[in-house]
């Protein structure tokens, strides 16, 4: 299964490089595009969930590294102050 590393921009500025185990994650980020942060959670929830489900579908059990990646997304936008700020999809390979 094709893997996908995904780098953003967080709203602080902060850039990391995230992993999906399957390029399902197309369909829910674009590079060059501004998310609101809620909908970009919203959006690497759907596409990390729908990633690790083929993962599960292909070798029976989930994803733990999708899982880990969202667990990660989900705390550090809950530590963000501003709610209102955006996350930058730099790149997807």
């Amino acid at each position: 299964m094709p893997e996908v590393i995904f780098h953003i921009r967080w709203p602080d500025g902060h850039e990391e490089r995230c992993y999906s185990p399957s390029t399902v994650i197309h369909q829910h980020l674009v590079a060059g595009h501004s998310y609101p942060l809620a909908e970009f959670v919203a959006r690497a929830r759907a596409g990390l969930n729908a990633a690790s489900d083929r993962v599960a579908a292909t070798h029976g059990h989930p994803c733990s590294r999708a899982m880990g990646q969202l667990a990660r997304i989900e705390a550090i936008a809950a530590r963000m102050t501003t709610q209102d700020a955006t996350v930058f999809c730099l790149s997807l390979t």
